[in-house]
């Protein structure tokens, strides 16, 4: 349990770096992961430090990598994920990427605008093709009309459309324009034409059958053939502008058929042509992409490795020679050898003579938290770092945990069939993890799920277990040991005649003494009128109980922390008082309830005095006057003890601590808190500080000679720290009782999740199995598909996160306030591992 029960002790180390090796060994430091870099150059510019050019080269080849990225994926072409994870290439490799991510961008951009071009006329074309052809058929209909209709009429359409006819004296002959223009403009084309011109122009229009082809979007667009007459330049001027305006594309249409069909035949060869050089193309393009496809990944990982060192490289200091860098890093202790052989792989590799030093430092600053999980412990250990980082070398929560949260989860989730529907959900992502680790990296929901994978097994096999002592399944008990009671001295007319029957545990033909349900709950309770009432008092009492020994295993949990830390002032005025008065109350309590269990039993079950009524008779002194009301000797006397001993608990917790503080103050020898334990120095440097023990009452040692390593102590305020001692006193007094009290919503959940357990099994598929013969199976086989989906989407899904909430509220309020200060830092080393996650 090691570093996962308290943080990994942490060393603050020296690095100095040859500038040609400095590269190599931060890499393989990246690749390593062990090492949380500080910036040594706070007051500097971004753009002021040393590699900012190379960072800004990095940036200008992931931008084109993204450019490349895009292209692909618009393609369609899927990108090729091997799963290879290659070294951080040498910086004389940089300008050979470089090089060669230029030529794919300039390439892709020369073919994408050639291809746009292509397009553009290809599009052009394929319009002026379905104009010619509308066209044609308007004539050819007006000819067709001006042959069908009576002379008056087709000489007025034959004057109209051909204009060879004279009005007034002055010859008149119609002009036309022939265009396209999108389909959803066409409405308000036609009412502009319409109130620009006063009705002067004859506009017909069709749609083009099959979609358009963007040429810059590249998405389908629907438009439309128009064809304008008109009389006089001066609507033609009009009609034009309106058409501009419109975005409508006009196109020169022939008058006479011949020139239209002489068109035609020219357009559709250079439509032919012009999409054999698109296909071309488009296969180019097609091969430069699924060339780029197959080692993208890898040219990103590479990148960003180089990102990233040259990034952690503008942490380091340069010294007065400018050929050594140094560097300070948090590493953990145990792995010091580990880091010392990246250090030599990187030197080996740079073919640099001189070796790379690696020196440890002691400081006042207190080192960050690191805890080693795994895939299984790290989602508990997120659970509990999202409340706060744990102190550093201070108790963690996490490893108890995994076993605390999944079981107040099921106390209140308590149903053996939806916690089987959970188990198996959780062992079906665990067991195909790999599989699934890469799918649906995007969907934030699932990430979440797939996050808490054991989360959730744990939590549906601990709800398969308290299921089964509820005797919980679907809301049905399971009668698999047979129930205790009996029905032998009741006739069956006396079952009939009687709606409700009374069975009395003292009759030994119904209730066989000594043998009790061999687990959990028996059967015949999901039957009985006072069903309720006895869950009730069950489970009240339950979590009172589960809440004050979690509480209890919290308070001796800081036992830990002062015996770590030294500090036994707080063992004997804080743990001790406070476990205590913890004790002296509500530990009486639970074992009042476990008694009441043990002595009375059914035949003397009426002489149980009340629960609630001794307690609040414990603290106004009130007692019996007979001595049969006892539950035991001696219990007036040893209740008055517990109320005596709580109440002294009181002033221990808020006055000997400060007077312990106060004396060590008089004394000259105060303690100075810098959350640290001491660590071993193996060298002194100028940055050389001191680090004592948390709370130890004895001064740090000097720091070597030339060193100022000292911290002005603050001015000591005996009022302040009573003040600060009666906040805490205070607040653990009262938070001790309603902590007691958070601990009932275990009960209370538990109740509302069998309620609609039981309501959603009597209204929804109760009503199919209460028919019979071949209309039962049908009405049951209809109404099982909601059954399933209100069970899972209420009372699995809704119900679970409301479990889930108040567990979690439990053990950050109520289980980790007894002893987990949570203001420490995470180490977030530097690792290459963790940077592709980010990025995944």
């Amino acid at each position: 349990m090691g570093s996962l029960f308290r943080s990994e002790e942490m060393t603050l180390a020296q690095l100095f770096l040859q500038s040609e090796a400095a590269y190599a060994c931060v890499s393989e430091l990246g690749e390593l992961g062990l090492v949380q870099f500080r910036d040594l150059n706070p007051d500097v510019n971004a753009f002021q430090r040393k590699f900012v050019n190379e960072v800004r080269r990095c940036d200008e080849m992931e931008r084109k990598l993204r450019f490349l990225e895009k292209e692909i994926k618009k393609a369609g072409i899927p990108i090729v994920d091997t799963g290879e994870n290659p070294d951080a290439p040498p910086p004389r490799e940089m300008i050979d990427l470089e090089a060669t991510f230029e030529k794919l961008e300039n390439e892709m951009k020369e073919v994408n605008t050639n291809q746009e071009a292509l397009k553009r006329n290809f599009l052009e074309l394929t319009e002026l093709k379905h104009i010619l052809r509308k066209t044609q058929s308007f004539f050819e209909e007006a000819e067709f009309h001006h042959q069908m209709q009576d002379p008056a009429l087709a000489e007025e359409s034959h004057s109209l459309l051909l204009g060879d006819e004279e009005r007034g004296g002055q010859p008149m002959r119609l002009g036309f324009v022939a265009g396209v223009i999108n389909r959803e403009r066409l409405p308000m084309f036609e009412r502009m034409l319409w109130r620009a011109c006063r009705g002067n122009v004859f506009l017909r229009q069709t749609e083009i059958e099959t979609p358009l082809e963007d040429p810059v979007t590249g998405d389908q667009v629907h438009k439309c053939v128009f064809i304008i007459f008109f009389q006089g330049d001066q609507l033609k001027s009009r009609v034009k502008k309106i058409c501009e305006g419109f975005r409508a594309t006009l196109y020169p249409c022939p008058e006479t058929p011949a020139e239209r069909r002489e068109m035609a035949i020219g357009v559709m060869t250079r439509i032919e042509d012009l999409q054999t050089v698109l296909n071309q193309t488009q296969d180019h393009r097609h091969r430069v992409l699924v060339s780029a496809a197959k080692n993208i990944r890898v040219w990103f990982i590479k990148a960003r490795k180089i990102k990233a060192i040259y990034h952690t490289l503008n942490l380091f200091n340069l010294d007065v020679t400018q050929k050594c860098l140094i560097a300070e890093c948090w590493c953990p202790v145990a792995d010091l050898e580990r880091i010392q052989l990246a250090l030599r792989r990187g030197t080996e590799h740079s073919g640099s003579s001189v070796p790379s030093i690696l020196n440890r430092m002691t400081t006042k600053q207190s080192p960050p938290t690191y805890h080693k999980t795994n895939k299984f412990t790290s989602a508990f250990q997120a659970l509990v770092d999202s409340y706060g980082v744990a102190s550093y070398s201070e108790v963690n929560p996490g490893p108890f945990t995994i076993i605390t949260f999944p079981f107040l989860f099921a106390v209140m989730f308590g149903d053996a069939g939806h916690g089987l529907i959970m188990a198996l959900f959780g062992l079906w992502m665990v067991w195909r993890e790999k599989q699934l680790m890469n799918q649906r990296k995007d969907d934030g929901t699932w990430s979440i799920f797939f996050g808490g994978r054991y989360i959730i097994l744990l939590m549906g096999c601990f709800s398969i277990y308290t299921g089964f002592i509820y005797n919980d399944f679907f809301s049905k008990s399971l009668n698999i040991f047979g129930s205790s009671w009996h029905m032998a001295n009741i006739s069956d007319e006396e079952i009939k005649n009687n709606e409700m029957l009374e069975l009395d545990p003292n009759v030994t033909a119904i209730y066989t003494p000594g043998s009790p349900y061999p687990f959990g709950l028996d059967p015949i309770w999901n039957m009985a009128e006072n069903k309720i009432t006895f869950l009730n008092s069950f489970k009240m009492k339950m979590s009172v109980t589960l809440g004050v020994i979690q509480m209890t295993f919290g308070i001796c949990l800081s036992l830990s922390n002062y015996r770590f830390f030294k500090d036994p002032v707080s063992m004997f005025s804080v743990f001790i008082p406070q476990l205590l008065f913890l004790m002296c109350i509500f530990g009486y309590m639970v074992f009042i309830v476990f008694f009441k269990w043990i002595v009375y039993d059914a035949s003397i079950s009426y002489k149980a005095p009340s629960l609630l009524i001794t307690m609040i008779n414990m603290f106004l002194f009130k007692f019996p006057d007979s001595q049969d009301d006892y539950m035991y000797s001696g219990q007036k006397g040893f209740q008055i003890f517990l109320v005596l001993m709580a109440v002294a608990c009181v002033p221990c917790m808020l006055f000997i601590k400060p007077f312990f503080e106060w004396r060590a103050h008089k004394s000259g020898k105060r303690t100075v808190r810098f959350g640290t334990v001491q660590m071993q120095v193996n060298g002194a440097t100028e940055d050389t500080a001191v680090i004592m023990d948390q709370d130890e009452g004895e001064m740090p040692p000097p720091p070597p000679e030339g060193v100022s390593g000292h911290k002005e102590e603050e001015e000591f305020d005996i009022g302040e720290l009573l003040i600060y001692q009666s906040i805490h006193t205070i607040e653990f007094c009262l938070g001790c009782i309603s902590h007691t009290a958070s601990y009932l919503r275990l009960w209370a959940l538990s109740l509302a999740h069998a309620q609609l357990s039981e309501v959603l099994w009597s209204m929804v598929l109760h009503i199919g199995l209460g028919f019979q013969g071949w209309v039962g199976a049908v009405v049951t086989t209809l109404v099982f598909p909601a059954f399933a989906v209100l069970t899972i989407a209420i009372l699995l899904v809704m119900e679970g996160l409301s479990a889930f909430l108040h567990a979690l509220r439990l053990h950050w309020v109520e289980f980790q306030s007894k002893f987990y200060k949570g203001e420490g830092h995470q180490f977030v080393p530097f690792s290459f591992e963790a940077l592709m996650e980010d990025h995944n």
